[in-house]
């Protein structure tokens, strides 16, 4: 059962921290002019587009074939999952009109066989419109999914009821291919434990004596998990964010996200960071105000409680992605336009030797690309496709994470 709360800690008010331009970065990583990162993205292009997996909207052709009871206009934000040959997506949708508008859109669960993308399931998780605990949902947003366990994805999607954006979850069972009920996130901030809305974890962080930049309306956390081991237990790690706030967030269950720390340093952050756990550090990467053409990489001690001092990264207003192989941290974004894909190796020791090693110029648009390594140990990229298509290619990491 849908059960909202009450915020608690909102007779404080929530201080906010200006933005500014990063006043001493690092080192500035320039992408578009290496040759041999050129060259192999010319390389990771072709590949991507000769590794294509499926494309999880729902068609117009599925609808004329009577296999879908519409057909998505527009669809944008992907996340993929892979398990004993099945693969699922997670997107938002638009089936009225060909529009990214919250007003009409539907988070959505997409899966099928990987040897046969043809068998398509549907599976809507929420809509604007819908009635949940009383409260009206008139609009809907971001949508993710996170694996929780052998048997579970976690689907997670922003709505607004009574003019408040919440985050809202559904179990997912992968042996029955069932889902749960809906349910709100909550967010902890010190001692407070409220609703995971736009309200919620202003009067949280308020009530703890935690500034933080202007938040607008929407909230989101990012689809990547990462983990380490807390006094016995599995915390896991990503990044939450609300207009130019954003922050680090754990849990231990996925329901209730507890503050970490937000970056320390001036900075001109805005929407989505990534974030992943990578040994004691939290590594983090987020893009800045439409004036500034980059993005700051930058990590957390999360025993020292102190920030890396940050490296700017030429990139466009897009979201980035972390992918682990081998030992290594790579940085998925894009550097130039949401019609290319960069790579950063990570130096883990030194964030300023830090390099771009693929700059590839895509055969199609490529919005926010999400990475992972599917279980024979090829990696997958899905990404939007002028938010018509929710895209999956295959491509082998060992040619490019080097």
């Amino acid at each position: 059962m849908t059960t909202f709360r009450k915020d608690r800690g909102d007779e404080k008010d929530f201080r906010i921290t200006p933005g500014e331009p990063i006043r001493d970065p690092a080192a500035r990583i320039s992408c578009g002019h290496d040759p041999e990162a050129l060259a192999r993205g010319e390389e990771f292009a072709r590949e991507i587009e000769e590794g294509f997996v499926a494309d999880f909207e729902k068609s117009e052709e599925a609808f004329r074939a009577g296999r879908a009871d519409a057909w998505d206009k527009m669809a944008h934000v992907s996340t993929f999952f892979v398990k004993d040959g099945t693969v699922y997506a997670s997107y938002y949708a638009n089936t009225k009109e060909p529009a990214e508008d919250p007003l009409n859109q539907t988070a959505r669960l997409a899966f099928c066989p990987l040897s046969d993308p043809g068998k398509m399931t549907w599976l809507d998780l929420g809509s604007a419109g819908d009635v949940l605990g009383g409260r009206r949902v008139d609009m809907v947003y971001d949508t993710i999914l996170m694996p929780k366990d052998e048997d579970t994805l976690w689907l997670l999607w922003t709505a607004r009821a009574e003019g408040n954006y919440y985050r809202l979850f559904r179990p997912f069972s992968l042996s029955e291919k069932k889902l749960g009920e809906t349910r709100v996130n909550r967010f902890r901030a010190g001692e407070i434990t409220n609703d995971f809305s736009a309200s919620g974890i202003r009067a949280a962080l308020a009530a703890a004596g935690i500034p933080g930049k202007k938040m607008y309306s929407d909230i989101g956390v990012m689809q990547k998990l990462s983990f380490r081991m807390e006094n016995g237990k599995k915390i896991f790690y990503t990044g939450a964010y609300s207009g130019d706030f954003n922050c680090i967030v754990r849990s231990e269950d996925l329901e209730t996200w507890e503050y970490v720390a937000q970056p320390d340093f001036p900075n001109d952050s805005k929407w989505e960071n990534a974030t992943f756990v990578f040994g004691d550090r939290v590594y983090y990467f987020v893009r800045q105000q439409d004036t500034n053409p980059a993005g700051f990489l930058t990590a957390f001690d999360l025993r020292s409680g102190k920030w890396e001092r940050p490296v700017e990264i030429d990139d466009c207003q897009s979201r980035g992605d972390f992918l682990r192989y081998k030992g290594g941290l790579y940085l998925f974004h894009a550097p130039i336009d949401r019609e290319h894909i960069g790579i950063v190796k990570i130096d883990t020791d030194d964030l300023a030797g830090s390099r771009e090693i693929v700059t590839a110029k895509m055969k199609t648009s490529c919005f926010y690309p999400y990475t992972d390594l599917f279980p024979d140990g090829k990696a997958g990229l899905s990404y939007t496709v002028a938010r018509r298509h929710i895209r999956l290619a295959r491509f082998d990491p060992e040619r490019y994470l080097r």
